[in-house]
């Protein structure tokens, strides 16, 4: 996609996020946003790293038991470290297919992958998931009838409720081979006003590209689908296979939180 339909006026979630990590891949509208939710939210970039955190975790986890194949979902700009570097540095024959919808991140994450054969990005949006699962760009890489991982790590929240981000969930999870697993990590907040006015001020910094801060209890609605078997606990994420080391979001009891985890599906 072409750098001219890259708007860079206004804020976008994937370079807000990418400003909270402290990443350089973002402009004034962004930065500016991310103050704004830093007065609502001060632990918003540390909500940041601990999701980062968790999807770097989780793939070299899955790499490590067996799984060759992952999507995912969402996938935001380029990090330090990123899902095909982390799959193929434990087995080069993983294969990973990014998919997201916005022109800044599909611009930049085609000119890191341009010479690696076993990922690609795909330009779709995750709403009309049965769409992207009949692609043949997906399909070159994606055997469906073989294990693979889902990733929706951080992107669930950016998915307006009249579009039911549940029954993404649950329609990809249906189509897995067994063996495969789905990870979700999505922001909540034990606090019913911060949840309102964090919703409020993405929902009109970010127009159609925002659904809402949860509770914890939405997000484990998540793991319902009768083919999801949890693995260890559907937690804030920091504790999820952590060493132990570093601050635990979950002891504060306050701000934001990533909540999640793994399931295989049988």
């Amino acid at each position: 996609m072409s750098s001219e339909s890259i708007d860079v006026t206004r804020p976008s979630v994937a370079r807000m996020y990418d400003f909270l990590l402290g990443g350089t891949d973002n402009f004034r509208p962004d930065r500016d946003a991310c103050r704004q939710l830093l007065t609502m939210a001060p632990n918003a970039r540390e909500a940041a790293r601990v999701n980062r955190e968790f999807l770097e975790r989780v793939v070299h986890f899955l790499a490590a038991s067996g799984i060759r194949q992952f999507v995912d979902c969402g996938a935001g700009l380029p990090a330090r470290r990123n899902v095909h570097q982390i799959a193929q540095r434990v087995a080069p024959s993983s294969r990973v297919v990014y998919v997201d919808n916005d022109p800044h991140v599909l611009a930049q994450g085609r000119l890191m992958l341009e010479t690696n054969r076993r990922t690609t990005m795909l330009g779709s949006d995750i709403r009309r998931w049965r769409n992207l699962l009949e692609r043949p760009a997906f399909a070159r890489l994606i055997d469906l009838g073989q294990p693979i991982a889902v990733l929706f790590v951080s992107v669930l929240h950016c998915i307006p409720e009249e579009d039911d981000p549940r029954s993404i969930v649950h329609g990809f999870a249906e189509s897995l081979a067994p063996g495969s697993f789905v990870v979700t990590c999505q922001l909540v907040s034990d606090e019913g006003a911060l949840r309102d006015r964090v919703t409020d001020f993405m929902v009109r910094t970010i127009p159609g590209g925002w659904g809402r801060v949860c509770s914890r209890q939405e997000v484990r609605r998540y793991f319902t689908s009768a083919r999801m078997q949890i693995m260890d606990q559907i937690c804030e994420v920091s504790r999820w296979r952590s060493d132990g080391e570093g601050p635990l979001l979950g002891d504060v009891g306050q701000g934001l939180m990533c909540f999640g985890g793994v399931a295989r599906i049988v």
